[in-house]
């Protein structure tokens, strides 16, 4: 199973919003947003995301890739994947502002 972690502040707390995250584990400075598909992007291929929260386009791209999206209220990355890992429950997920503005933002977005 391959897992990508939304993640900010270099790489050791979970990211707020998905959509935004620039920061994935390994994977640095790719937003999905404004990715223009011109050859796989880093997460193609990824079985599971985890992030703190999430806009619908961006959970419809990730389930067109095949990916599943886990949103969570943990801010520890090794801890979440740990505890999905272990098929333990995830935190809910904390309040995100960015989350209500994303939801206009889809309304215009291509995803």
């Amino acid at each position: 199973m391959k897992v990508a972690i939304a993640t900010h502040k270099d790489w050791s707390q979970v990211s707020g919003h998905a959509g935004q995250a620039r920061e994935w584990l390994l994977f640095k400075e790719q937003l999905p947003h404004h990715f223009e598909d011109h050859g796989p992007h880093p997460l193609h291929g990824v079985d599971l995301l985890i992030s703190g929260s999430a806009g619908d386009g961006f959970l419809r791209h990730m389930a067109g890739w095949g990916a599943q999206v886990l949103l969570t209220g943990e801010t520890d990355p090794r801890a979440a994947l740990q505890k999905v890992l272990a098929g333990e429950a995830l935190p809910d997920t904390r309040f995100d502002v960015t989350t209500a503005l994303c939801k206009v933002r889809d309304l215009f977005s291509r995803h």
